[in-house]
C-alpha cells in the first residue's frame, strides 16, 4: 500500500478537511496517509512518499498562503525528485473564469518542474456546483492511490 504525503493549502478550511477525509479513508484502506497542513521543503526531500496536492485557490488563482512558502522554496531550490509520483485535487470557483482553479496549475508545474511523475488526471472542485468537496474528492482519491500502488 502506498505512502502518501498530502500539502494542503487552505484559506477557509474546504481543502483541509477534504484532505483530512482522505487520510482517515485511505489510511482505513491500508495506507499510510499524512496531512502537512503547512508543508516545508524538508517534507518533500525527507522521503519519497507519493505527493497529493489538496488545495484550494484564491484570489486570481493564486496559492494559499499556507502553501505559497513551500512552492516558493520549492521553484528557488528545484530539489529534483525524477519520478516520484503525484496527484492534484484544486478547489475553485469557475465564476473566476481563466484563473479557475490556477493553484492547482501552479503546483502541477513546479512538480513537473522538479521531474515528478503525474498520475491521473486533475481533479477540479468547483464551489459553484459542490458544496461538499471531500464527498467529491473521496471516490478520486481512492482510484488514484490504486494507481500509485501499480507503479
Amino acid at each position: 500500500m502506498a505512502q502518501i504525503r498530502i500539502l494542503v493549502g487552505s484559506v477557509f478550511g474546504g481543502a483541509l478537511m477534504t484532505a483530512r477525509a482522505i487520510r482517515t479513508n485511505l489510511n482505513a484502506a491500508g495506507h499510510q496517509v499524512t496531512v502537512l497542513e503547512q508543508p516545508t521543503l524538508d517534507d518533500l526531500t525527507g522521503s519519497d512518499d507519493a505527493l497529493l496536492v489538496c488545495t484550494s485557490t484564491t484570489g486570481q488563482g493564486e496559492l494559499p498562503a499556507s502553501l505559497l512558502p513551500f512552492y516558493a522554496h520549492l521553484r528557488d531550490t528545484l530539489p529534483m525528485q525524477p519520478g516520484r509520483p503525484f496527484g492534484v485535487i484544486v478547489l475553485g470557483d469557475s465564476s473566476y473564469g481563466d484563473t479557475f482553479c490556477g493553484a492547482g496549475e501552479l503546483m502541477e508545474e513546479a512538480l513537473y518542474e522538479i521531474a515528478c511523475r503525474k498520475v491521473g488526471d486533475t481533479l477540479r472542485i468547483d464551489a459553484l456546483e459542490t458544496v461538499e468537496p471531500d464527498v467529491e474528492a473521496l471516490p478520486w482519491a481512492q482510484e488514484w492511490a490504486r494507481q500509485v500502488d501499480a507503479i
